[in-house]
Order: C-alpha cells, then structure tokens, then sequence
C-alpha cells in the first residue's frame, strides 16, 4: 500500500482496510485542524489505486471492511469512484461494507441521484464533520459550509439510503459562545435526523492555525466543567423522530457518553448531571488524546 503522509480515520473504522485514494483535504482551511496541513490536496491515479486494491487481496484473506481516505474522497468524478467500488466489489466480494470522509460541499455537488449509485455500489457510511451548528462558529472556524448546507448534506445523504455519521466537537466555540455552539449544534442534528452523531472534544496541535490564537490569549479553551455543561446543554437541544446512535466516547472526551436517542436522552443526561455534581470523575488532561 503506497500511502502519502499520514493517514486518518474515523475511531470506528479501526479495522478497515484504509485505501488512499486521494490525498489531504480539498479545503484544508479549518483553524482547529491539523490533519492534513503537511499535504497538498491531488487525487490518486486510478491504476496505482487499484494495484492497492491487488496488493491488499494478495495479503488478507477475509476484510469486511474498507474505509477510503484521505479527506475528499466524494472529490473524486462520479465514473472513477463507481469504478473504484466496482473494483471492490470485484476483489472484495465479502466485503460488508464501504465507508468515507464527505465535505458537504462535495455531497452536494454529488446529489441524491449519484448519491444513490454509490449506494448501490455498496458505500454504504459517509462521514461527515459539521463541527458545529453555529453559523457564527461555522464562519470562525473557516468551515467553508453554512449550517444550511450541513444540514441539506446530511438529508440528501440519508434519502440516498446511505447512512450519515456527523462529526460535532465540544468547545469549539471556546468560552464566549458555548452556549449557541451547543444548542445550535443539537438542534442541527435534529433537523438533519443522521444515522450517528459523535461529539469529540477540542484538542489543538501546533500546526492548526488555532493553536497560534490559544497561545496568544484570543481564544479560550472551556474549562473541563464546562465542557460537560456544553454537553447536556447540547444534548437538551437533540429531538429526533428516527434512532440516532449518539457516542462521545472517543479519547478526547473528559466523559464517555453512549446511546442511542431518543430512547437514551434521559439516561445520558442523568449521567451529565452526575458529572456536574462531582459523582462521576472526568478523564484527566494527560490521558485525552486526538
């Protein structure tokens, strides 16, 4: 496997096969991002991305699981990404499922109908970060979509019977407007209606453009209470009619969250509360990790 750079994914794609097939980030401009800041954003050559695919059936006798990377795979044209899944398809026939990174903008330009083909095509998860529901953390954090295009992303991706997992992160909004960060963050998962939501919490590497602001005095971090204040106000803010697995329980949560909502709000918010009242310990800073 002829991998550029370093490699990202979501937790829950563990153990998938990871496929480059294009390399770094199409935006690469959010502030609180480092991930592919060393890269610069090109698409793969379908011959190199199928003799990955060659390399991988050669060494592993059973994967039931591919992840394409880097962050822009839906950059791809619609005819390479069908002849990418074909190929899977192809070499992989036990394979369950295919899952990717998607940008709005990308699932936009996609539509449900092409949306609907790679489904057919057995992609079956598309990964998006909407980060938040704030327009006004949206446009200071350079996202590059507004909350209205997250929100017709997340739709268009679920009418095409592809399930979307929504990325948000806790303290982004830092001290001064936590408080529109959670609750316009909880109601966009309840207007989307996502398959998944995962809540991460800010953590900040040198190379991200936040990092500079943090040292500088021009951002404040949430305090770890706080944080978990953030939370239950954001959770207060989910109403969905359809199941929604809610984690926040990657390593860089002070608190590991799970269910799935509705059913499990009370539940979630009861275990908040208790961290609020110091019955539950939260994660110290040294054991937190991107």
């Amino acid at each position: 496997m002829r991998y550029e750079g370093n490699i990202f994914r979501p937790p829950s794609e563990a153990y998938s096969l990871i496929v480059q097939v294009t390399v770094g980030c199409t935006h690469n401009k959010c502030t609180f991002c480092s991930m592919y800041k060393d890269k610069q954003f090109h698409i793969k050559q379908m011959d190199e991305i199928f003799c990955d695919l060659e390399e991988a059936r050669a060494v592993y006798k059973r994967v039931e699981r591919i992840f394409l990377a880097d962050g822009d795979a839906l950059a791809f044209s619609q005819d390479r990404l069908v002849a990418i899944l074909d190929k899977i398809n192809e070499l992989f026939p036990e394979c369950q499922r295919v899952t990717t990174y998607g940008a709005p903008n990308d699932v936009l330009r996609k539509g449900v109908d092409n949306l609907r083909e790679l489904r057919q095509k057995g992609l079956q998860i598309i990964y998006i970060g909407a980060e938040s529901g704030s327009d006004k953390v949206l446009k200071d954090i350079i996202k590059g979509a507004t909350r209205a295009q997250i929100i017709e992303a997340i739709r268009l991706i679920e009418a095409a019977d592809i399930a979307a997992s929504v990325t948000l992160i806790s303290g982004l909004a830092g001290a001064h407007d936590w408080e529109d960060h959670a609750v316009q963050s909880g109601t966009l998962i309840s207007e989307a209606q996502p398959s998944y939501a995962s809540l991460l919490t800010l953590m900040v590497e040198p190379l991200a453009p936040l990092y500079k602001d943090i040292k500088e005095g021009r951002f404040d971090l949430l305090a770890p209470i706080d944080v978990i204040k953030e939370t239950k106000l954001l959770i207060e803010n989910i109403n969905v009619e359809n199941e929604c697995i809610f984690r926040s329980n990657h390593a860089s949560n002070y608190l590991s969250l799970r269910g799935t909502l509705p059913q499990d709000k009370k539940a979630m918010l009861d275990q908040l509360d208790r961290a609020l009242a110091g019955e539950n310990s939260l994660k110290q800073e040294s054991w937190r990790r991107l």
